[in-house]
């Protein structure tokens, strides 16, 4: 089977044109470690830049990668015109039996759907959702991604929800729906947490900063829980100075002394901070699958996440970790202390996580049933 996977170059999105290798995001790249331990498929990956950038060949044995320059009049404010014809003319010569559209809320599932092949999507952050949510105004970059979404879905031949807050989110737009979570990179499984005896049991939240993320709310939610317990809360992820939201968490930050900003951590990175953390907390307002639980459970860190979108199709509270309200500061306390005030029985329960996440979300295991998928649409639609 040959397989074009159209997904972002993220050195486009931080206009990093000088790194050497693509990078793509945490789940497409899990999904492509799946997709290289399956020696029988043919993946050719897509991404389109604005410039021209270091291209290799080859990610994998089985694995192609087309890199395409499209000058920004082909971008957004053409509705991705440029994108869509430079993605078709690669896949003519491709030839592929199916495309896979990775996100819709840029150019890769408007490229899948006007591709002239068999094609599928995968919504990675429900557009429609969150401009709601953050009560998006019209003709903002939000706004202007859900009306994408709503454009592509029904135009797709199915749609990958990983979660069924996201199935129940489409249903009424797309054709037919599968439920696969994202994959795990999987050296997170090897990642065995150990926080370190004698000092303040360390907290992370993992999430670029901005309201969607609630870092903020959660900050004040642990005040109270700071005067009569040690810890230290610890944010990685990006800010932009000079945003509200950014500049209100770096003045919260400032004036406690048991809150840090590590700013951005890369994979590697990240996985050296699971190694010495004691809890990890996502008080999003709302999130799809979010990687930050999906790899804190694979590394066997205790989670605490709001009971939000599809976060609830993830971990089962008290079992595999503990759900809290985002909007309501005395459960994100009572979440966070529950773990904190008894770490044996946290640990034990981040074990279970850990066996969970190898059996849902190791990336042999999604690929497959992303292979499953790819036969079973173009098997029934010929």
């Amino acid at each position: 089977m040959r397989i074009a996977l159209l997904t972002t170059d993220n050195r486009e999105d931080y206009k990093d044109y000088g790194a050497s290798l693509p990078y793509f995001g945490t789940a497409p790249e899990a999904l492509l470690q799946g997709f290289a331990l399956l020696p029988a498929v043919e993946v050719h990956v897509v991404s389109c830049a604005q410039q021209p950038v270091a291209a290799p060949e080859k990610l994998a044995a089985n694995i192609f990668f087309h890199s395409l320059v499209v000058p920004k009049l082909g971008w957004m404010r053409t509705a991705y015109q440029g994108c869509i014809r430079a993605v078709r003319q690669k896949l003519m010569a491709i030839q592929p039996d199916i495309v896979h559209g990775q996100g819709t809320e840029r150019d890769c599932a408007i490229s899948a759907v006007f591709s002239g092949y068999p094609n599928v999507l995968t919504v990675h952050g429900n557009m429609r959702c969150i401009a709601r949510v953050t009560k998006a105004r019209m003709f903002s970059y939000w706004w202007l991604a859900a009306r994408l979404e709503e454009f592509t879905l029904p135009r797709s031949r199915g749609v990958f929800c990983l979660a069924r807050h996201t199935q129940a989110a489409v249903s009424s737009l797309a054709k037919q729906t599968w439920v696969v979570p994202n994959a795990v990179d999987a050296a997170f499984f090897e990642v065995a947490a150990q926080p370190r005896p004698g000092v303040p049991p360390q907290i992370l939240c993992v999430g670029n900063v901005c309201p969607l993320k609630n870092q903020n709310a959660l900050i004040r939610a642990l005040d109270a829980l700071a005067e009569k317990m040690a810890f230290q809360l610890v944010f990685l992820g990006r800010a932009q100075q000079g945003e509200a939201c950014a500049d209100e968490f770096f003045s919260l930050v400032r004036a406690r002394p048991w809150c840090a900003w590590g700013g951005f951590a890369d994979r590697e990175k990240l996985r050296g901070w699971y190694r010495k953390a004691a809890l990890l907390v996502l008080p999003s307002l709302e999130d799809n699958c979010p990687m930050a639980v999906l790899e804190a459970m694979a590394a066997g860190v205790p989670v605490v996440a709001a009971r939000v979108g599809g976060v609830p199709d993830l971990i089962e509270d008290g079992k595999t970790g503990f759900f809290c309200e985002p909007l309501d500061g005395a459960s994100m306390r009572r979440a966070v202390e529950k773990v904190l005030a008894a770490p044996s029985a946290a640990l034990n329960l981040a074990r279970q996580a850990k066996s969970c996440a190898r059996e849902r979300f190791h990336p042999a295991v999604i690929a497959r049933r992303h292979i499953e998928i790819y036969r079973d649409v173009l098997y029934y639609n010929t």
